[in-house]
């Protein structure tokens, strides 16, 4: 005799099961939150509310585009006394990042190539010949 409700179908071993994975993408943003409101609280009592390579100011109302910023990009560094945070505005939060990342990569700047390549040009090589008096 078949059953009145059929069952659903058994995920194939290995599957994501979906309501458990947002379970644990759920619960790794709260902590990530948890993480977050804990250290941008305490960087915003310490330091005053201000980009600290742009200089832009904030207030209450644009408050929320300013970000602490790790120093040395671990986000686990989270000294109490805030030695390791500076308060950027979004955008030069992100281009220090940007600079970060390509530093990391190894964009931007050759050592090797620097090594070889001697630096041929003299700006000043003509100087005293144009300070002589009488000239």
């Amino acid at each position: 005799m078949a059953d009145k409700y059929p069952r659903p179908p058994k995920p194939a071993r290995g599957a994501l099961d979906a309501n458990k994975l947002d379970k644990v993408v759920a619960q790794a943003r709260r902590g990530y939150a948890e993480r977050m409101e804990g250290y941008r609280a305490q960087a915003l009592k310490l330091y005053p509310w201000v980009c600290g390579r742009c200089g832009r100011a904030f207030d209450r109302i644009n408050l929320h585009e300013l970000t602490v910023h790790h120093r040395d990009h671990d986000h686990d560094n989270n000294p109490p006394d805030g030695s390791n945070w500076e308060l950027l505005c979004r955008y030069c939060h992100d281009n220090e990042h940007a600079r970060h990342a390509d530093l990391v990569r190894g964009e931007g700047m050759s050592l090797k190539h620097e090594e070889t390549v001697a630096a041929t040009h003299r700006p000043f090589a003509a100087l005293k010949d144009l300070l002589k008096p009488g000239r």
